[in-house]
């Protein structure tokens, strides 16, 4: 089986370093908001070249609080994208904001072209989503919120070794909120996630607020949350850091080889190749006929994943909304097209070949 995911490979190759990490954490008995948790933050700072970095639990709490500070309450509209994991949306609705939904360009990200028509006066701010590794157009959703006057919170999850116009994605905005779930490109053991910003006053209020509002043992000035980094997924993640950008020049490289080798017409890579601005955290094909692709392709030993197949919109929890979504013609039509295929870093070029040569059979003979 040629697996989509890396984890178990990755193991393979890091076992002795973490055996290392994970003996000095335990040996020093260092497990919460520790010097290894600001060693990562400084390191992601760095990398991103911006200010500030607080690590939390999940991306999901980085939009939650990211929405929060950014001043985003109940009854406040936010313009978004219908294609994202599910945590976009619950963040805004926990907090009771109302998502007003904008389609999508064919490389799965939000059409900037759209968002203008979409703002009221309840609009407040705009949440792009760098879908898959590929940054939104910045530069037009960073002039509309001049013009109306809007945040930018942006849900990187996906973004980190992502560019657009040499600018690191997360870096446009007011605030941005990154995913280190296992199956990012940057991963923890389990859980976490952190976010990145230039502003002093939201990386401050962040900083109490995954920390149960606590500014001494006793000294609560807000109510928060424990939403905090670990320390052993601190370091594992500094660790990871420092190979990350030789993690995506692999990625890059196969996808060079998949765009190479794939003939078929029926296909599309949604997000073509461009430079070194996508870090490929999925590498997905727009298919005709996916879902028997799909099960060729595990007949094949091929696995591969449908990402996503449902906009937010239509999922039950959604519906139970009332949300009054218009229709979005390309996001529920990509929908039916979207399959991830095997990119990671460990691929061989042979497994590559072998892919390509079983997607080019299928639709020569279907």
């Amino acid at each position: 089986m040629i697996d989509l995911i890396d984890l178990k490979l990755r193991y393979k190759e890091e076992k002795k370093d973490l055996k290392v990490i994970i003996d000095n954490i335990l040996k020093n008995a260092h497990f919460v908001l520790t010097e290894e948790v600001s060693e990562f933050e400084k390191s992601i700072a760095k990398y991103t070249n911006t200010k500030y970095c607080l690590g939390l639990n999940s991306g999901t709490d980085a939009l939650m609080m990211s929405l929060m500070v950014s001043g985003i309450k109940k009854g406040d509209e936010v313009i978004t994208t219908p294609i994202s994991f599910i945590a976009t949306l619950g963040a805004l609705i926990h907090i009771g904001a109302r998502p007003i939904f904008v389609d999508i360009d064919d490389d799965l990200n939000i059409n900037p072209d759209l968002i203008e028509k979409a703002i009221t006066k309840k609009t407040k701010a705009i949440l792009p989503v760098h879908w898959g590794g590929k940054v939104c157009k910045m530069d037009q959703i960073q002039s509309i919120a001049r013009k109306f006057n809007l945040k930018i919170i942006e849900d990187s999850a996906q973004g980190l070794g992502s560019y657009y116009k040499k600018k690191h994605a997360g870096t446009f905005g007011d605030i941005s909120c990154f995913s280190a779930h296992p199956l990012k490109n940057l991963s923890a053991f389990g859980d976490g996630g952190f976010i990145i910003t230039n502003n002093k006053k939201y990386y401050e209020k962040i900083k109490l607020f995954r920390n149960h509002g606590l500014k001494e043992r006793d000294n609560s000035t807000i109510f928060g949350l424990n939403s905090r980094l670990d320390s052993l997924n601190a370091k594992i993640l500094t660790y990871r850091l420092k190979k990350l950008d030789k993690t995506l020049e692999k990625r890059r490289r196969n996808v060079k080889l998949y765009k190479k080798l794939l003939q078929s017409d029926k296909i599309k890579i949604a997000q073509p190749l461009k430079g070194k601005d996508n870090s490929y955290v999925m590498f997905i094909l727009l298919c005709e006929k996916r879902d028997l692709l799909q099960d060729f392709l595990k007949s094949k030993g091929i696995q591969s994943l449908i990402y996503y197949g449902k906009p937010l919109h239509f999922h039950p929890a959604s519906k139970k909304l009332k949300l009054n979504v218009q229709k979005l013609p390309v996001a529920e039509k990509i929908c039916k097209e979207v399959l991830a295929l095997p990119v990671h870093q460990y691929l061989k070029e042979k497994q590559i070949k072998y892919i390509c040569t079983q997607i080019n059979k299928f639709y020569e003979n279907s």
